[in-house]
């Protein structure tokens, strides 16, 4: 059977349309399919590779790895240099109160390790979250994000969970002594890259820091180098309680990190013991790859040039009149079009030109960018030219 039907047939899918690119190989922002295109991958995965496909440093991180040893024991009962390194290469570059970290296989288990921490640790049950927020599709992230239309086929969902509205400071008086954790994407994404002000931010910490709430900020797929600074929070001077991490963390291998004080993390040690284990997470393999991850992010992205680069495609492409508006952060981009039947026409299009772009889950009518970080200002360019003749060409 031909491989792409055999794609469709058997293995589980997520949506009735799927690219379908039969994939041969991937090596810096390019993926080249089995008949030799190549397209130019301006979704880095959807915000996974911000290095880029296959970089030579986290491929031989895991080639060496491999040749030591690969599951050993489920996690926190081994010492193990791969995981030694990946925290001391994220406490370099975390703030001082953020001094310990639980790596686990992906971010919505980051984010459900983060909810039962809030719980844990106050000993309360609301949770707060947001209107357009996209946390994960197990069932507790599921709870706290904020797209109902996903949510409503799964109820009854994880009970006590309030939303406010994103940017509304006054919504965050309803954060109240029963509150347990407040998550926030620091950047929306899937409600189609929502900076949120920096006045509401603060507020947001007061307000935590007043009635003894834990703010949990979501960095999944804003973190990592994606807005230009290496973790979002940056940009606003507020550091969260608990930080949740995965995507572009691996560099292109699976990965999530629930980071806290160490304090809060030892909830989870008694009352009971194993309050949060898991067989996989930190695999070192994984965490092989995602320590060599950071050490590139460290030392060979220059986040003023990523800033730059951003703002000359997003020059580039506004310049259209078919885009009704446009919203960026460092090289996360939405751009708003009249409906979503043309944003799915332009995304077409571009796959025939060899450009990967997409859409958004809870903002239909943009399409989205996220290169890799490591694109060249001729590439920016290139994608530029290619994406203004697809929206041209859809008309």
């Amino acid at each position: 059977m031909e491989s792409k039907q055999f794609f469709i047939d058997h293995v589980g899918q997520t949506n009735e349309h799927p690219f379908l690119i039969e994939v041969e190989r991937a090596e810096g922002i390019n993926i080249i399919d089995k008949k030799g295109k190549v397209y130019m991958d301006m979704i880095a995965g959807v915000a996974v590779n911000n290095i880029g496909h296959r970089h030579p440093k986290v491929v031989e991180a895991i080639k060496n790895q491999v040749d030591k040893h690969l599951h050993v024991m489920v996690y926190g009962e081994f010492v193990q240099d791969s995981q030694n390194a990946l925290v001391k290469s994220l406490l370099s570059i975390l703030p001082a109160k953020l001094d310990g970290v639980y790596v686990v296989n992906s971010g919505t288990e980051a984010n459900e390790a983060a909810i039962k921490l809030a719980k844990r640790v106050t000993g309360r049950m609301e949770m707060v979250s947001f209107r357009g927020s996209y946390h994960g599709s197990t069932l507790g992230s599921l709870s706290v994000s904020g797209n109902e239309v996903k949510k409503l086929p799964f109820r009854p969902l994880m009970p006590d969970v309030r939303f406010l509205m994103h940017n509304d400071i006054e919504g965050i008086q309803q954060i109240t002594e029963k509150t347990a954790g407040v998550i926030i994407e620091t950047v929306q994404g899937d409600a189609g890259v929502r900076v949120p002000h920096l006045a509401f931010l603060h507020a947001l910490r007061k307000r935590c820091d007043e009635v003894g709430a834990l703010l949990i900020f979501d960095e999944i797929q804003c973190g990592m180098g994606r807005t230009g600074t290496m973790f979002a929070f940056e940009h606003f001077g507020i550091v969260p309680d608990v930080l949740t991490l995965g995507k572009a963390l691996g560099g292109g291998m699976p990965i999530g990190t629930l980071v806290s004080s160490q304090k809060n993390l030892n909830e989870f040690t008694y009352n009971p013991m194993l309050g949060h284990i898991t067989t996989f997470g930190g695999h070192p393999v994984i965490c092989a790859a995602a320590a060599a991850c950071v050490e590139v992010l460290k030392s060979e992205i220059d986040f003023r040039k990523v800033e730059k680069l951003g703002a000359l495609l997003e020059e580039i492409i506004v310049k259209h009149p078919a885009i009704k508006a446009t919203r960026r952060i460092g090289m996360m981009f939405a751009f708003d079009m009249e409906s979503s039947e043309r944003v799915a026409k332009v995304v077409d299009k571009c796959l025939e030109k060899g450009l990967l772009t997409f859409w958004f889950l809870s903002h239909p009518y943009s399409f989205r960018l996220s290169p890799p970080l490591t694109i060249s200002e001729e590439e920016i360019r290139e994608a530029g030219k290619r994406i203004l003749e697809a929206i041209q060409e859809t008309e």
